[in-house]
């Protein structure tokens, strides 16, 4: 079965947040046998070409108000520098709608923020950038108990990861999603992680 990720993107995204996920989900090389790769549909504010923090002009395929979350596998938000703003309340009641009705929603770096200000990180494990820096910037966030310092964190559906850690953001999803068989994405993360030769060998025998 196809899955179908929505990628939200907004003008200054941290586009190399999301960049080991987006190629493996797209071209799905590496997915369980017999699994087409992943359909990624592009979310904006609305239709206008964003552009991302490295300057890379993207069209959106839809807007927020088009999302039809029971057609959707995840929503995937990357980290950026607006956050705080109110422009993207709308995404973040989408990402409301996708925990209450158990569709895998992924937030990296900046992308906690806005979930913590929408109260959504109050009361499940998670994690961000920093602890100190999270309550700084969300006066109203009470969800410090369920702070988890590691690279990302999986709660059911919801995963988190710091902005340092794309490779593990990665690695959560595709577990969520369960597109790689477990020795594949072993030998994958860690060849990615190491750059160690005997974990391309590992990864090339997990798919034949």
């Amino acid at each position: 079965m196809k899955r179908t990720v929505y990628l939200y993107v907004f003008d200054t995204m941290s586009d190399w947040e999301i960049g080991y996920l987006t190629a493996e989900l797209n071209s799905g090389r590496y997915f369980r046998k017999g699994l087409a790769s992943a359909q990624i549909v592009t979310v904006g504010i609305d239709k206008a070409p964003v552009t991302t923090m490295g300057g890379l002009k993207i069209t959106p395929d839809i807007q927020v108000d088009e999302c039809s979350i029971t057609s959707a596998d995840a929503l995937i938000l990357p980290g950026g520098n607006t956050w705080a703003e109110a422009v993207h309340k709308p995404i973040l009641q989408i990402a409301e709608m996708c925990l209450q009705e158990g569709i895998v929603l992924g937030a990296i770096c900046g992308a906690s923020i806005g979930l913590a200000q929408a109260g959504l990180l109050d009361s499940r494990s998670h994690t961000s950038n920093d602890l100190t820096y999270l309550k700084m910037i969300c006066p109203s966030y009470t969800g410090e108990e369920y702070y988890i310092s590691e690279s990302a964190v999986t709660d059911g559906k919801l995963i988190t990861a710091s902005g340092a850690a794309p490779l593990e953001f990665s690695v959560h999803i595709f577990r969520a999603l369960d597109v790689f068989a477990p020795e594949t994405l072993d030998a994958w993360y860690h060849l990615n992680k190491t750059n160690e030769p005997q974990y391309f060998y590992e990864l090339m025998s997990s798919i034949q």
